[in-house]
């Protein structure tokens, strides 16, 4: 924390000094009292210039706060003209996300009706030589408060959860990995099984929580038997280890969906569940249960 400290120290007066910058703000986790903040977090930073266009072209100014080892660059057309990004990791692996505005895409930014999401979920204003940001609204914190869903919204991730299980399963039956592996996390666990745990717990906070980026605060807003349940959807390299996570996605998404269902007073795809656990244990293999005598 101290080397980040220091970072934004230098960085603050190289700004005073730079007669080429405007403004510059701290934004993201360090001035979001929702946010997580600890040793690992980077500096968000804001510049502001008269003309941005030499220091996105050029490197050099990105020296004057340390020694880079890493370094991303994404240039205006990636944010539709509004502003460029550098984001650097330094030699004391403090990192900073730079982003640069040239004056005019800054104060259009500024007049909007509706403050920016990036600057919505936090900003301090560092430097402000020209009174650029008078009339910069103040941020709100609720862009990462997750939102009631509604029935329609919530039917259909339970539909397409169920639905996508299948192909991890056919994947596993046909030993191709790698598929079910995409499957699995990419398209189950980051587009549903994550958002369901995000309304679960935001039903067991009235609605006013926010669990951070892809859960990053599940395990402290999760109940230790919940929390073991999600670990045991994390699966290894063996066939036999996928399928087992495989299972423990199903279980967990029943019962998360089935409470939250009733919280809700929304209807659960019950006959759907029942129908796909079916054909998941019949691709599943092993012993198979043997038929009923009756």
């Amino acid at each position: 924390m101290q080397a980040r400290e220091e970072k934004l120290k230098t960085l603050i007066n190289w700004a005073k000094n730079t007669g080429d910058i405007r403004v510059v703000l701290l934004t993201s986790s360090l001035v979001n009292p929702l946010a997580p903040v600890d040793e690992f977090s980077d500096l968000d930073i804001e510049l502001v210039f008269e003309n941005s266009a030499e220091y996105v072209s050029d490197n050099n100014w990105i020296r004057n706060f340390g020694h880079p080892i890493a370094m991303i660059e994404e240039d205006e057309t990636c944010f539709n003209g509004k502003h460029a990004m550098k984001m650097v990791l330094y030699d004391d692996y403090v990192k900073v996300d730079f982003k640069l505005y040239g004056k005019s895409h800054f104060l259009k930014e500024v007049n909007l009706n509706e403050l920016p999401e990036d600057w919505d979920i936090g900003y301090k204003v560092l430097i402000d030589k020209d009174g650029l940001t008078q009339n910069l609204k103040k941020p709100s914190y609720e862009v990462s408060i997750i939102k009631k869903p509604t029935q329609e919204k919530f039917s259909q991730l339970l539909n397409d959860f169920w639905w996508d299980t299948t192909y991890v399963a056919k994947c596993l039956a046909r030993d191709e990995l790698f598929y079910a592996k995409f499957m699995s996390e990419n398209n189950i666990r980051n587009g549903y099984l994550i958002t369901l745990l995000e309304w679960y717990i935001a039903s067991e906070h009235d609605w006013k929580i926010t669990t951070n980026k892809f859960g990053r605060l599940f395990k402290k807003y999760l109940t230790p038997e919940m929390w073991e349940k999600t670990e045991q959807t994390f699966s290894g390299s063996s066939i036999e280890d996928n399928w087992n996570a495989l299972f423990a996605m199903a279980d967990l998404v029943s019962e998360t969906g089935t409470q939250l269902s009733q919280k809700l007073g929304y209807s659960y795809p019950a006959r759907l569940e029942a129908d796909i656990r079916c054909y998941l244990n019949k691709l599943r293999p092993g012993p198979k249960p043997l038929p009923s005598s009756g």
